[in-house]
């Protein structure tokens, strides 16, 4: 709608200093995480392998796409995390999207050990080398080579460029409202 030319002009606001400043949340953490959780994300574990020739790995839910051309993506990690020297300092790592028949290796790689994330577990190896999960039930995984490192706030951010990836068919695992969540059915909705 155009503005009426007869009206009066409108009064021009100035942002006061303050305004202009960074201010401080008017929240608490905990219900930060909260509002974060209203938004649903897909489900990933990120491996790569450590300088004496371990496999490292965890569950992620912080992936996101960067860029197209060339090909590159994001996650993030807790500076508090032990992984984080690893992937610091790892060339290359695998980030595996699951799918919904995965929740229990999401759950296994959210939680203890090393040693017991891996144990029993079938692995390959990525084109360039690195440790990835042999699971065929895996949605989509994306071999990135270890373009760049961020620290933010508590987490650092990692940038991949992606060398090799694959996808397959099938419903994907979501974190949502702070728990896994299995994703809707593919079968159309009855119309009665």
């Amino acid at each position: 709608m155009r503005p009426d030319p007869q009206a009066a002009p409108a009064t021009r606001q100035t942002a006061t200093e303050s305004d202009m400043n960074l201010q401080p949340p008017d929240f608490d953490q905990r219900y930060f995480r909260s509002a974060l959780g209203r938004f649903a994300t897909g489900v990933t574990i990120v491996t790569t392998e450590t300088a004496d020739g371990r496999p490292w790995g965890l569950t992620v839910s912080s992936f996101n796409a960067v860029s197209l051309e060339p090909p590159m993506v994001l996650w993030s990690l807790s500076q508090t995390a032990s992984a984080l020297p690893h992937f610091i300092q790892a060339k290359r790592y695998v980030i595996h999207v699951l799918s919904a028949s995965q929740l229990h290796l999401a759950r296994r790689f959210s939680m203890g050990t090393q040693e017991e994330r891996f144990r029993d577990l079938a692995l390959a190896r990525s084109p360039h080398g690195v440790p990835m999960l042999a699971d065929t039930d895996t949605a989509a995984w994306f071999e990135c080579y270890n373009e760049a490192r961020h620290r933010a706030g508590d987490h650092t951010i990692f940038v991949g460029q992606v060398e090799r990836c694959e996808r397959r068919y099938g419903q994907p695992l979501v974190y949502h409202a702070g728990d896994f969540d299995l994703t809707p059915s593919i079968e159309p909705i009855p119309d009665n």
